[in-house]
């Protein structure tokens, strides 16, 4: 009796076994069958759900066209997504241009949880050295399915025409990268700097259990020049160099990479952080405004005959410019004025002016450290117009040093701000600041001369008295000696 039960109790235990590696099936719609859907890198222990909420009625794979209907359990929820799916008279449902399909899987996971799974199935235990397994979900009815986990993150969405493999989201390494913004000292995804100046990354890598080839891609645009690694941290300690090999530049092509040790991967537990910090300079080749400079980041882990990625992450380092046009008003007309000199520096006396380098057509870039050939005084030309260009976001003074000839000097610098976005200027009335900074310069009129009419007439006058007075003299001495 005793091994009857014994005998028994074994058989429940393989059948609760199977149970668990087995998929449990519902109902799905439409006629074509023999679908697949195949879960690699699957927690063990962890419960997937398959929802089917197309179905195939026909599809084409050589011509990639497909005949979708909806499931009439999701058919309701469906019509009300406007902005990713369309039916037409006869129900047939086409995904719209443009819509975002992640968007769409996370609204369909929450109106999933209201549902009963086409296809349920418990990740197996893994393999002996592996930290991952297998789910396959067979004998599936044709069309487009939401699958999801018990981990409470989106797995994947996709079509079964008829077999299709999907690979588990959860529980792989992370990366986000940011930028250090100087005037606050707070990292985020952008900043803002001056061609010459140093910028600060970081990259934290959230790790997991089982970390297999942890290697760190960065790439750095044009904009940007690589100047080395300054530390690495994991959980907020120093992380010994002999733990990780950083090389620049790297052979596929990134600014550089940071290979961490298997060992040290292996000492990785689940959502460690592990943060590598670096600097560049922003260079001579900086996208001035536009765009940005963009810095990017990834993380790639796995089996080397299996090499995955975490989704690229990108900063972006901004520069800026400034315009000014010297000019007087010749009636009402705005005339250019050539001959003036000017500085500009980011003290309000105008001191320590900063170096910059002609690019020619009236246009100077801040200088780097150590550049030759830099001037600290502008000259307008005929245009009156210049460009100062590779500004970081800051106050600035612009100082006349010299007016045209026959102008007036102002009497101090004037006070120039770039703001968010490059707004140069910007106020609350005028968000969108100025395009170019005008700088008018006065002068006055030939001032009255003392040396007119108003003496000559005295002379003329004094000289025909005076000759007057002679003849008088001569006339009456005559007359005297007649007598």
């Amino acid at each position: 009796m005793k091994r009857t039960k014994k005998l028994f109790s074994l058989a429940l235990a393989f059948i609760m076994a199977m149970a668990l590696m087995t998929p449990a099936f519902a109902a799905q719609e439409g006629t074509l069958t023999g679908g697949s859907i195949t879960i690699n890198d699957a927690v063990p222990g962890q419960t997937y759900n398959a929802y089917q909420i197309l179905y195939l009625e026909s599809y084409n794979a050589d011509s990639n066209a497909y005949a979708y209907k909806a499931n009439s359990a999701w058919e309701t929820w469906l019509k009300t997504q406007t902005s990713y799916v369309s039916f037409d008279a006869q129900g047939y449902v086409t995904w719209k241009d443009g819509a975002d399909a992640a968007a769409f899987a996370k609204l369909a996971q929450v109106e999933a949880a209201k549902m009963t799974a086409d296809a349920t199935a418990t990740a197996p235990a893994a393999a002996d050295g592996k930290t991952y397994s297998t789910v396959t979900f067979n004998n599936l009815k044709l069309g487009y399915y939401l699958v999801d986990t018990t981990l409470g993150t989106l797995c994947s969405l996709d079509t079964t025409n008829p077999d299709v493999v999907m690979e588990e989201k959860n529980e792989v390494p992370t990366n986000v990268k940011t930028v250090e913004e100087d005037s606050t000292g707070i990292y985020g995804e952008k900043n803002d700097a001056d061609i010459g100046q140093t910028v600060n990354f970081k990259s934290t890598i959230t790790a997991q259990a089982g970390a297999e080839n942890y290697v760190f891609h960065d790439k750095m645009s044009a904009g940007l020049t690589y100047t080395g690694v300054t530390g690495i941290t994991l959980n907020g300690t120093t992380v010994d160099a002999s733990n990780y090999t950083v090389t620049a530049p790297a052979a596929d092509g990134d600014t550089f990479d940071v290979t961490f040790t298997q060992a040290f991967c292996d000492t990785l537990k689940a959502n460690d952080q592990i943060v590598i910090s670096y600097t560049a300079t922003l260079n001579e080749n900086a996208v001035i405004a536009g765009e940005g400079n963009p810095n990017t980041s990834k993380v790639s882990y796995g089996d080397s005959s299996n090499t995955k990625y975490t989704p690229d992450s990108q900063t972006k380092t901004y520069t800026w410019k400034v315009d000014v046009f010297k000019y007087t008003m010749d009636g009402e007309t705005e005339k250019a004025l050539a001959g003036a000199k000017f500085t500009l520096s980011k003290n309000a006396d105008g001191s320590n002016p900063i170096a910059l380098v002609s690019e020619g057509n009236n246009v100077y870039r801040v200088a780097k450290t150590g550049e030759t050939g830099t001037v600290t005084e502008i000259t307008t030309d005929a245009t009156g117009k210049f460009t100062i260009q590779g500004l970081d976001a800051d106050t600035y003074y612009l100082t006349e040093t010299k007016a045209p000839d026959g102008y007036n000097k102002l009497a101090g610098p004037i006070t120039i701000v770039i703001g968010e976005n490059g707004v140069v200027n910007g106020t609350t009335e005028a968000p969108l600041g100025v395009d170019e900074v005008k700088v008018l310069n006065q002068t006055g009129a030939e001032l009255p001369s003392t040396g007119g009419m108003g003496t000559t007439i005295f002379y003329v006058l004094g000289g025909v008295l005076m000759a007057g007075a002679a003849i008088l003299l001569v006339t009456k001495k005559k007359m005297s000696n007649e007598q």
